[in-house]
């Protein structure tokens, strides 16, 4: 009896202990829920609680772990395989890729969904006319803002390219374009899918809205060789030639070849013979430039490794600079007979041609960049001048003070030949990015005004090529922006929608 009394005692006792602790529970909760907040705040607020804490985590900068990547979206760490292993899912490339294609994509919604774009903190057409109105504006910062307005709503339209080859146009890939002094014509050069390049003329005079249509003028001249250069060349007459700078393949030397621009219309409309053909034998060819001064008539220049080589189509005389580095980027001045070359040692030098090449004070001005100078071009006034790098910075050179006064940020570039596109009448700054974005900026202030993305994945292989010109098609075109990649070519145009089109078209 005994043990089976102290047995009931104790099971008493437990279940009193329970029953106390259950009730000082309840008693420390209703206290709790009585004195803080209702049963409706308390809900709330633990709603709130898993958000308040994954906001501050995300703030929060992630750390990095060796052999780990974080993934953003899962909020987690996962391992990276090894490279040894076939079937390697996560990589530092293949990451990268996948937020540069997020974002573009992001972007081009963004472009094709939003047609108004602020340029400017309070920037409008109205804003605008009501200043000039009041006398707040001058002439020239009111068609500077105009055009700023104007270009940051182009809008992207597909121009249709036709060509006596179809089935050519949809397998060869863009690879450079680049319009003449009058905007009416477009030299091409295209990768062509068995190899090599194939050279063309598209005739931008059919380039009006809404259609959007030009004609593709080929010609059967292939190379198997990498094209380093390009620009017009005034022989006969303005633009009358292209001249292109081919490296050497194999125990073919490198040449720089003179195309006749009436070699790619079929009857030679507007020229009695289709003209000369030149070729000239300068091996390791990195730039080319074509004189438009009176000084250096008939000549063209190309930067070479540790020289510069000035010659003469008409003589065939040549003049030879030397120089400390390979020679990347050329230009001649137009007043004053001087040609500004960017090397890649980072160095810009101009030469005087009045200088016999052995002479010691032929380089007449020194500027440095701190990379290799990828691109170089001289303002119309010869004051100033623009230079790009392959450390992707911009700069505007005084070149009197031979000093820097204005840099262009937002350009992207590691290693890449990245030419700039001047434009003084719009005044406004376009150049190409490695990473495949199209970026304008405002030559008054540095100001980036647009920042477009490519309709393609992001790769080296589709880096646009880009031409600005205020008259496409001819002098009775109008401004916008050509884009040529992979196998499309797109028109950035002037924008009937854009606001302040009858506004400025009735104050001009």
């Amino acid at each position: 009896m005994n043990r089976s009394f102290w047995q009931r005692r104790r099971r008493r006792g437990r279940s009193h202990q329970q029953n106390s602790a259950f009730g000082q529970g309840d008693s420390r909760e209703r206290d709790t829920t009585g004195t803080s907040q209702s049963p409706q705040d308390s809900g709330h607020r633990g709603a709130e609680a898993p958000l308040t804490s994954s906001c501050r985590a995300g703030e929060s900068s992630i750390p990095d772990l060796p052999g780990f990547y974080f993934d953003p979206e899962k909020n987690r760490y996962f391992r990276l395989l090894p490279g040894h292993n076939n079937c390697n899912p996560l990589t530092k490339e293949g990451i990268q890729h996948k937020e540069m294609e997020s974002r573009r994509l992001q972007l081009l919604h963004q472009e094709d969904k939003q047609r108004k774009k602020i340029t400017r903190v309070g920037l409008n057409a109205s804003s605008i006319l009501r200043k000039n109105q009041l006398g707040f504006l001058n002439i020239t910062s009111y068609c500077r803002l105009s055009h700023e307005l104007r270009v940051s709503c182009m809008e992207r339209k597909k121009v249709e390219i036709q060509s006596s080859d179809p089935s050519a146009l949809a397998s060869d890939q863009f690879n450079f374009i680049l319009a003449d002094t009058s905007s009416d014509r477009l030299f091409t050069v295209n990768d062509v899918k068995i190899g090599g390049s194939k050279y063309g003329i598209i005739n931008l005079q059919g380039l009006k809205a809404p259609t959007f249509k030009v004609h593709m003028h080929e010609n059967l001249y292939f190379t198997n060789r990498r094209v380093n250069s390009v620009c017009w060349a005034s022989l006969s007459h303005l633009d009358s030639h292209i001249l292109l700078c081919l490296m050497g393949l194999a125990e073919t030397p490198g040449c720089a070849t003179l195309l006749p621009a009436s070699l790619f219309v079929s009857n030679h409309q507007d020229t009695d013979q289709p003209g000369m053909l030149c070729s000239f034998r300068i091996p390791g060819a990195w730039s080319c430039a074509w004189s438009l001064n009176t000084q250096a008539d008939n000549c063209f220049s190309t930067g070479l490794s540790r020289r510069v080589l000035l010659t003469n189509v008409v003589t065939g005389h040549r003049q030879t600079y030397g120089t400390s580095t390979d020679v990347l980027a050329q230009q001649f001045a137009v007043k004053t007979p001087l040609l500004f070359n960017g090397c890649r040692s980072g160095e810009i030098f101009a030469i005087d041609l009045r200088c016999p090449s052995q002479a010691k004070g032929c380089k007449a001005t020194h500027i440095f960049h701190e990379s290799s100078v990828t691109s170089v071009r001289v303002l119309k006034d010869e004051h100033y001048l623009m230079a790009s790098d392959m450390a992707g910075k911009i700069k505007l050179w005084d070149l009197r003070a031979t000093k820097c006064v204005r840099q262009y940020e937002g350009h992207v570039n590691q290693y890449a030949y990245l030419p700039l596109h001047v434009h003084e009448e719009e005044e406004i700054l376009v150049a190409v990015g490695q990473d495949c974005y199209t970026r304008i900026w405002s030559l008054h202030d540095a100001h980036l005004l647009r920042t477009i993305p490519s309709p393609y994945p992001t790769s080296k292989a589709n880096i646009p090529s880009v031409a600005f010109s205020p008259r496409l098609g001819g002098p009775q075109g109008a401004p916008g922006l050509l884009m040529a990649v992979q196998q499309d070519l797109y028109c950035f145009s002037y924008s009937s929608f854009c606001p302040g089109n009858t506004e400025e078209a009735s104050w001009e």
